[in-house]
């Protein structure tokens, strides 16, 4: 629905930090289906990565690298691979989660060294970063501090119920990204989950749930952005994440900068497409 001299901003480069493919489909999914995006992700897990690269496509690239402060650290795989991280699960913590305590059982140790984003070669500008690594969120953003100088926007999970020792709070996350010039906008993805001794079997299941994390998208504020990040922040808000206020927004401030009528094209389509 975008006007075509926005798309010509493209492509919108995607950085993905814990790529493993699981069930959620990538917010970025529809621009990288379009041609609009370039992605680099980072997945420690061997299966992972071999899954991942046998799916890539032509604008796509993965790494076999764990992002963090740098240092060589442990990574404790677990039952279900979803629960993989470098910090360590917490048994009591889990313990509050039927299935929890399962599903997060170290089933080996590995040593890995970590890289940090401001020394990843080649890695190039970051328009939107998605961030996905079990409780090790805010030791990949406190890593890239010039290679997220400017970046557009952030996905990441933010977890409410720690499952692990030493996990960085929402709290924490949330003042990290505010002074890398970051404001949240919208929650993606919420997760909750049933308190033990609740079952999911029990007829009371839906009533008795933790809010366990969420995906949250923050961005940088569109006012005062060059025109070339003003459109691919369009192209982010409309096409990645359906955000059709901010995407608006966007385009008003590049008629403002004398890109033409772009709001009104934008706003006629959406008419045409709610209606």
């Amino acid at each position: 629905m975008l006007p075509e001299s926005v798309l010509q901003h493209a492509p919108v480069h995607v950085l993905d930090v814990g790529a493993n493919p699981l069930d959620d489909e990538v917010p970025y999914v529809d621009l990288l289906d379009a041609g609009l995006a370039r992605v680099t992700g980072f997945e420690p897990l061997p299966e992972a990565m071999e899954r991942l690269r046998g799916l890539a496509g032509p604008h796509e690239r993965y790494l076999p690298h764990a992002v963090g402060d740098g240092g060589r650290h442990v990574l404790h795989v677990c039952e279900e691979q979803g629960f993989s991280s470098l910090l360590r699960p917490d048994p009591m913590r889990l313990a509050h989660l039927v299935d929890f305590e399962r599903l997060g059982r170290v089933v080996d140790e590995v040593e890995i060294d970590t890289v940090r984003l401001d020394d990843v070669p080649d890695l190039g500008p970051v328009d939107l970063l998605k961030v996905d690594v079990q409780g090790s969120e805010l030791a990949v953003l406190r890593s890239g501090e010039r290679a997220l100088e400017r970046v557009l926007a952030v996905q990441l999970e933010m977890g409410f119920w720690p499952l692990y020792e030493g996990q960085p709070t929402a709290g924490e996350l949330d003042a990290q990204l505010r002074s890398m010039g970051l404001m949240p906008l919208q929650v993606v993805q919420h997760r909750t989950w049933p308190l033990a001794p609740t079952q999911w079997a029990d007829p009371w299941e839906h009533d008795s749930r933790q809010i366990v994390e969420s995906d949250v998208l923050y961005v940088r504020d569109p006012a005062g952005l060059a025109v070339r990040d003003l459109a691919v922040l369009a192209l982010v808000a409309d096409i990645g994440y359906r955000h059709r206020g901010l995407a608006r927004r966007c385009l008003r401030l590049l008629d403002e900068c004398g890109r033409g009528d772009l709001e009104a094209q934008y706003v006629s389509r959406l008419g045409r497409h709610y209606g």
